[in-house]
């Protein structure tokens, strides 16, 4: 692997012959097209005082897909040359059997870029990148005496792909990818709390490794950690809660997001299947999908088939207006592609995926919000969730968590879970709150064993009657 740009049919093989061989594979096809791909990933870990890991990966590769009806064939490699993709052909042409298609249009070509296409791994020298992560380590322990261990991480990849289309359109992208964490554990009269914080998006490490960046990040993992040294057993019961604004979208990501993906609702697998055009949520619930903010992590010039990133509306003032639709879900709806056709490497087949999914902001003061809050539970981070993609079921750990009794926040709790459904705590939203945030850009979104990076926002949220699962006795 170098650092010379991903050029496959300059450096591997012949653009014709390709083209002919894909051509062989989907005849007959409704879609259908050749993706290839490198990848390179650098991860350095600064854990307890010592680098603890400094990893770089590089892959490439190709896959090719043919798609008849229902049924897509799929085989890729990581060879990169004719032999291979002449297998991967024969492999992928039995879904198309006896054929019968008609071929769906190429996606529309975009000239529009996102995000700058510079090597973030090169973007810093890699003494420089050791050097901030002793200065966070250091500077974590000189903000409190408490500190006890810091974990800080740089992580840089750069993703190159090249997509054929058997009408001969050949569409490329280049993709950054960067992000910087810190976790902090702090000690007190024998108790041990945690906290972190993190971010970044596709863009280059000068931005994360200017110490303006990564002290502030510092500053805040700090603070949670010291923030669950005073916390107390969380509540158990069903109350409303207040959430805060930015990151906890990852709760409606997982609650609704992947029930408004395509193949759920075309298979009938979906919690919302059928209900296109009805109230789902409150009244002033908008929630959006959107793959065209610069920068952001879940952003993408063009998705994974070639079809342009959208900024497509799911819920519109609390009615389900749209699905996040591939090429091969959208033709079998009868609706257009939205630009959510994603694939985690050449090695897997694309799917709907969301990118970066959010509820805009409505009208009510968040200070208002929590002053009506009489009694229950304030959340502002969370950690680890689980959630059933059929009914919408969900179960989230907090991980900064407030009681809150007669509008006044009070102590911050521990072991605080949110229990409840999609479906009912959209239709539970009571109150909307006018300061819309997005996460720091540190989401990543799995599927059938295929992850994505993926970008959260909302404002500050009240929903009405979740059941939280806590310790207190």
């Amino acid at each position: 692997m170098t650092d010379t740009p991903f050029t496959p049919f300059q450096d591997a093989l012949d653009r014709d012959a390709a083209l002919d061989v894909l051509r062989t594979a989907t005849r007959g096809a409704d879609d259908g097209e050749l993706f290839l791909e490198r990848r390179r990933s650098e991860a350095l870990v600064f854990d307890d005082g010592r680098l603890k890991t400094a990893s770089y990966d590089a892959s490439e590769g190709f896959g090719l897909r043919a798609v008849c009806g229902e049924v897509a064939g799929y085989a890729h490699s990581t060879e990169i040359s004719e032999t291979a993709l002449k297998r991967a052909s024969e492999t992928a042409r039995l879904a198309v059997g006896d054929g019968g298609g008609t071929m769906a249009d190429a996606p529309n070509p975009t000239n529009i870029k996102l995000y700058t296409d510079e090597d973030p791994i090169a973007g810093a020298a890699f003494p420089v990148k050791i050097d901030t992560l002793r200065q966070i380590d250091a500077f974590a322990r000189d903000l409190d005496t408490r500190v006890v261990q810091v974990s800080a991480t740089i992580a840089a990849s750069l993703q190159e792909v090249e997509i054929l289309r058997p009408d001969g359109q050949s569409l490329r992208d280049v993709r950054p990818m960067t992000r910087v964490n810190v976790s902090v554990i702090v000690e007190e009269n024998g108790r041990r709390e945690s906290g972190s914080a993190g971010g970044g998006g596709r863009v280059g490490l000068d931005g994360l490794i200017d110490p303006a960046d990564w002290q502030a990040k510092t500053r805040e993992a700090l603070r949670v950690a010291v923030v669950n040294l005073g916390a107390v057993p969380a509540p158990a019961g069903v109350m409303d809660v207040v959430l805060g604004p930015g990151w906890p979208g990852i709760l409606l990501h997982e609650a609704i997001g992947h029930g408004l993906e395509g193949d759920f609702n075309r298979k009938g697998s979906s919690a919302f299947a059928g209900l296109m055009g009805q109230r789902i949520a409150s009244k002033g619930v908008t929630v959006l999908d959107d793959g065209t903010i610069p920068d952001r992590r879940g952003s993408i010039s063009i998705d994974d088939e070639g079809t342009p990133s959208g900024k497509n509306t799911l819920i519109d003032d609390g009615i389900l207006v749209g699905f996040m639709q591939d090429r091969q879900n959208a033709r079998l709806m009868g609706v257009a592609p939205t630009g959510n056709g994603r694939r985690e490497s050449y090695a897997h087949a694309p799917m709907p995926r969301m990118t970066n999914t959010y509820m805009l902001g409505g009208d009510s003061d968040p200070g208002d919000i929590l002053a009506d809050l009489k009694d229950g539970i304030y959340a502002v981070g969370f950690g680890g969730g689980q959630v059933d993609i059929t009914n919408g079921k969900f179960v989230f750990s907090c991980t900064e968590a407030y009681r809150v009794e007669n509008g006044q926040v009070g102590a911050p709790v521990k072991g605080a879970t949110l229990i409840g459904d999609g479906a009912t705590a959209l239709k539970q939203i009571r109150a909307i709150g006018n300061d819309m945030a997005l996460d720091p850009g540190m989401g990543n979104c799995g599927k059938d064993g295929q992850w994505v990076p993926v970008g959260v926002g909302q404002p500050t949220l009240m929903i009405g009657g979740l059941t939280v699962g806590g310790s207190a006795s």
